[in-house]
């Protein structure tokens, strides 16, 4: 007897009627594993946290439906680049201060004359 086709919709997702059968589930082999960090060009580290940060990731991850790890590495998206253009343009300043301190190139060109 054929299985009835299930409409791949979101709905059909969401509500678990597609993928969320024990027959379709498998654990991913490691050559899997490393295909899939190097597609998305992951890298597993090590990192010691307090246990009560661990639990608060913990908390607000089931809040928001996800694992706490995957969350980790949205905070973290989330910050290094805020952090890397706070960095650049501190170092804009410095470099625009050093400027009006002691312009070179005037110098230089009075010397070359």
């Amino acid at each position: 007897m054929a299985t009835p086709e299930i409409r791949s919709t979101e709905a059909a997702w969401d509500e678990g009627a597609l993928g969320r059968d024990a027959q379709y589930v498998a654990v991913a082999d490691p050559s899997q594993e490393a295909a899939l960090d190097e597609a998305l060009e992951l890298q597993s580290i090590s990192i010691r946290l307090p246990k009560q940060l661990i639990n608060q990731y913990k908390l607000i991850a089931q809040y928001h439906g996800v694992g706490y790890q995957p969350l980790m590495r949205d905070v973290m998206a989330r910050f290094v680049p805020n952090a890397l253009k706070e960095i650049l343009e501190t170092e804009q300043k410095k470099a625009v201060a050093v400027a009006k301190e002691a312009p070179l190139i005037p110098e230089l060109l009075k010397k070359a004359a």
